[in-house]
């Protein structure tokens, strides 16, 4: 069994974070009832006997003594992270897994990567190493962060070059939350293109998520309920967008719903690292088979259910309803319809009690609507996972690496240009020390050259690819 760590970097990348485990220790608690630390929960928890303190040794079999998440909290403001630890899930940390400081970044990339980067690299990288140090077969890390602000943007990329340098064979799964056009952080489309430019070079794979989609998804959940037609409350066993249930006791947070759709993304995603299937899928294998050229990591992701949440009484989705749904654009987690454009390879992670023809049949029927390059048109990866989430008898996520994904990094290349072409608030960022105004040319040449590489796939219509004439050698 492989284990995993969780690195979440800012105040979006701590919240979608604390839904995460959240969820994870109540799916986990939902089969394994007996309380016996299994290779299941080994793979996100650590079971500790703490009664020589929080730093007691490792306990590998029996009773469940206390768990410990896997994971490593860092913000540059307290507030998130304090709040976490004074909630239900305050025993799953302990100090040792906390970086924070007070000031935050200033919604500034160059604070967080540079100023913070330097400041707290040892800390950061002694961290890292002690936590993976507890793992038996370290063999992926997830990143959770936005790009939006400084320290999410700034740090968080920061902390994937420093894994990229300390732990070289460890996938580095990101997920990356993208501010709307309308976003109230002004710098935003500059934190943003410049991480994007770390993102291109130093992840395995990116799991791109626009806040217009979340809220979009969550409004229309709301309005269903409001107009009655499923109910007037919330199935309270329905963990996808609620977090009704949960040992939370105040109100729901504004964000709350849409950072429980994001965590219930990697709860799928790492269903099979978690429980047994018919048809596992690895991490690794998820890298290996949807990413064909190594800078086109960017992976659409999309959920089922999303819109039967509602009322007790709904019956849940067809089985193919289900699969129709997960290629139709209200499910996209972001701007884009998939649908439309060109799948270079998809990924379908089912769960629940779905057998191998179910996946073949529906596969078989959605193929001929779905436009496949024509190197890969059996392009799919499939994963069977036994266990459903919390409250539903089963759920799929779909993972595309589609061109859709284009309009998103197009959108997001406007508006930097909008406030570059002015250098409107670009003082900010060249007042800090080993920042200059080649990091933005850079960034944005980054871009440009990852929108041009979806360009000449999206002309060739999914014909052959035209590869640079290979140098010959005369024998």
């Amino acid at each position: 069994m492989t284990q995993s760590v969780v690195v979440q970097v800012g105040q979006c990348g701590n919240q979608v974070g604390c839904r995460f485990w959240d969820l994870a220790l109540r799916e986990h608690a939902a089969v394994n009832k007996k309380g016996i630390y299994d290779e299941a929960l080994s793979s996100f928890f650590r079971n500790v006997d703490t009664r020589s303190g929080d730093n007691g040794p490792d306990i590998y079999k029996g009773k469940i003594c206390s768990l410990k998440a896997r994971a490593l909290l860092i913000d540059m403001e307290e507030g998130v992270v304090n709040e976490i630890l004074q909630g239900p899930l305050r025993d799953v940390f302990d100090s040792k897994q906390l970086i924070t400081d007070v000031s935050g970044s200033g919604n500034n990339w160059a604070v967080g990567h540079k100023i913070y980067g330097c400041q707290y690299r040892e800390n950061i990288v002694d961290k890292l190493r002690k936590t993976a140090e507890h793992c038996d077969c370290l063999q992926c890390f997830f990143i959770i962060h936005s790009m939006g602000g400084g320290t999410g943007s700034g740090l968080g990329t920061f902390v994937l070059n420093l894994l990229e340098e300390e732990f070289p064979e460890v996938y580095r799964f990101v997920t990356s939350v993208y501010p709307s056009g309308e976003d109230d952080v002004i710098t935003s489309p500059y934190n943003s293109v410049l991480a994007m430019k770390e993102l291109n070079e130093h992840a395995d794979c990116v799991l791109p998520i626009e806040n217009e989609s979340l809220f979009e998804i969550v409004n229309k959940i709301h309005q269903m309920i409001n107009s009655g037609k499923l109910g007037s409350t919330v199935k309270q066993n329905s963990l996808v967008t609620s977090s009704a249930g949960s040992a939370k006791t105040l109100q729901e947070k504004p964000f709350d719903a849409m950072n429980n759709i994001v965590a219930n993304l990697l709860l799928n995603l790492t269903s099979s690292a978690r429980f047994e299937g018919s048809l596992n899928m690895d991490l690794n294998e998820i890298s290996m088979n949807l990413v064909p050229f190594p800078r086109l990591h960017y992976l659409v992701s999309s959920l089922t259910p999303l819109y039967t949440l509602a009322d007790v009484n709904v019956p849940s989705r067809r089985l193919d309803q289900m699969f129709s749904d997960a290629f139709s654009r209200d499910h996209q987690l972001i701007q884009a319809d998939p649908k439309h454009s060109l799948y270079l390879a998809c990924a379908l992670l089912v769960r629940g009690n779905v057998q191998v023809s179910d996946l073949r049949r529906n596969i078989e029927r959605l193929k001929p609507s779905l436009h496949f390059i024509s190197w890969n048109q059996e392009g799919w990866k499939t994963g069977l996972c036994s266990v459903p989430p919390v409250g539903h008898s089963h759920s799929l996520l779909a993972l595309a690496n589609n061109t859709c994904v284009k309009p998103t990094f197009i959108g997001l290349k406007d508006r930097f240009m909008k406030l570059y072409k002015k250098k409107a608030h670009l003082h900010h960022y060249l007042q800090i020390d080993g920042m200059e105004q080649s990091c933005f040319s850079e960034a944005i040449s980054s871009l440009s050259d990852l929108i041009e590489e979806y360009n000449e796939l999206d002309a060739t219509k999914g014909g052959p690819r035209i590869d640079p004439s290979r140098l010959k050698i005369a024998v």
